[in-house]
């Protein structure tokens, strides 16, 4: 294949990659075009060429999955077109070069004897490596993991054993297979292996890590629909309030659920009448009300926070992991928020890594705020105490875009990770109930108000990936890639 279709090859494999992911949710569509990626690296004839195809697979793939940058920066953040269109193209851009280095990096290991069971070998830990590498450099923004897009197929059986980056490791290492049979390598026994995979997932997803704890509780989740461009507005507060009373108030359920700054102003700046008019409809209820609001602490730092209001001890979450721009300024880039960017509240204060389970309504709810739940490996802190995992989101920053369907995508991993109920309540969709195996239970539409009412079940136990986090699968993909640098010198 000559280069400059080998290029366009790649880049429009990447963008086709997406299609796995939700609200697609077309798995083989990531499986073919990972297993064209390791078609153009094992043709590469250097490693700046196999370079440049994983980075042109890197840019489709993030330019078509996450170009709702843009509509944050742009329609939200009130950046200009041009230049929000620059920064979501460079951001892709500098995302696009961690599969890059995965393809360079499998190269060199190749060698120049174009040793292909070593670079074939090399090709999937690699991959996880550079996902890894991803998911924490510059605060990591682990987002479109080639394993979350496995959810719905046979190696969703894994995710208790390894979490994502061992669902990503066998999706890539099965993208191999499928490589190895269409290149006529071995094909039967690369068949063998493929359904190996498959057919021991299916078997492990009959396994049950954990158990019910207790009797069920009724949770009400609350959309608000508050539209993201009027929530600050000072003429549209008194009605955003007036949608939650209400909301709140025909809820009898033990726990009630608002979302990220459900109240878009300061704690200690809502009408105190207000707040206990909430905790009266907790109290009726004889049970707790989880409420999103931001809130002041010492020395004029602000916390983006949930409460709790109710028949429990008071208690509260600050969120921890923060948003580069949009909740915190990076250092040194004060100027692209005061000139370029007009978010309220953009520079929260961190929260404690080391924060506890809520108790209340029963239960000891892990709560975690919006894209924090894209991290798998920090909701583990909060386990195996929590009995049910709750995200409150406001997702209305990204519009109608893919956003919202990957963020209820990525829920799904965190419930089957843990194997616990998955409960997330947003301001304009996707509000839903996730169960202990990942799947969707209940939700309600995109972009409409009302109360979405579920029994949620408190389970108990400990699934292997809350025991072990991400590590195993880490180490393997070291070792993995040990051997392939071994045989390549032999």
């Amino acid at each position: 294949m000559r280069l400059p279709a080998a290029h366009a090859v790649a880049f429009v494999a990447g963008a086709a990659a997406v299609l796995g992911f939700s609200p697609c949710d077309f798995f083989p569509a990531t499986l073919a075009a990972l297993a064209l990626l390791i078609h153009l690296w094992m043709r590469a004839p250097t490693a700046r060429a196999a370079f440049l195809a994983g980075w042109l697979f890197g840019l489709g793939f993030f330019l078509a999955g996450v170009s709702w940058v843009f509509v944050s920066l742009h329609r939200f953040g009130a950046m200009p077109a041009p230049v929000a269109a620059f920064a979501t193209v460079g951001f892709c851009a500098f995302l696009a070069l961690f599969p890059a280095l995965a393809g360079w990096a499998q190269a060199k290991i190749r060698g120049p004897e174009a040793r292909a069971g070593a670079g074939l070998l090399a090709i999937p830990p690699l991959w996880v490596l550079a996902e890894w590498l991803r998911g924490v450099i510059l605060t990591g923004f682990p987002w479109l993991s080639v394993g979350t897009a496995a959810i719905d197929s046979p190696l969703a059986g894994y995710v208790p054993l390894g979490g994502s980056y061992l669902v990503s490791l066998l999706t890539v290492a099965a993208a191999a297979l499928l490589w190895t049979i269409a290149a006529h390598r071995s094909r039967w026994f690369a068949a063998a292996g493929f359904a190996a995979i498959g057919i021991t997932g299916a078997a492990l997803q009959e396994l049950q890590w954990t158990s019910p704890s207790g009797k069920p509780v009724a949770v009400s989740l609350l959309q608000g629909n508050v539209p993201q461009d009027l929530k600050f507005d000072p003429a549209r507060y008194q009605r955003t309030l007036d949608t939650y009373g209400r909301l709140a108030e025909a809820s009898r359920a033990r726990l009630i659920v608002l979302p990220e700054t459900a109240l878009p102003r300061f704690l200690d700046l809502v009408d105190p009448r207000y707040i206990e008019q909430l905790k009266a409809i907790a109290l009726r209820n004889g049970g707790d009300l989880l409420l999103g609001v931001p809130r002041r602490g010492a020395q004029g730092a602000y916390f983006n926070s949930v409460v709790s209001l109710g028949v429990s001890p008071p208690a509260l979450y600050d969120k921890s992991h923060l948003v580069p721009f949009g909740e915190f300024v990076p250092p040194g880039f004060g100027w692209v928020v005061r000139s370029l960017l007009h978010i309220p509240m953009a520079d929260f204060a961190r929260g404690s890594v080391a924060q506890r389970p809520l108790a209340v309504a029963g239960e000891r709810v892990a709560v975690n705020i919006c894209y924090e739940d894209a991290y798998g490996a920090e909701i583990l802190g909060q386990l195996p105490e929590a009995t049910l995992l709750v995200n409150v989101s406001n997702v209305a920053w990204f519009g109608d875009s893919l956003a919202p369907g990957q963020h209820l995508q990525i829920a799904r991993m965190r419930a089957l990770e843990t194997g616990r109920m998955h409960l997330t309540a947003t301001n304009t969709g996707i509000t839903a109930a996730i169960g202990a195996d990942g799947r969707l239970l209940a939700r309600l539409p995109q972009f409409t108000e009302g109360r979405l009412d579920v029994d949620a079940e408190g389970r108990s136990g400990a699934t292997p990936y809350v025991q072990a986090g991400d590590w195993p699968a880490l180490l393997l993909c070291a070792l993995l890639v040990f051997v392939a640098y071994l045989r390549r010198s032999r």
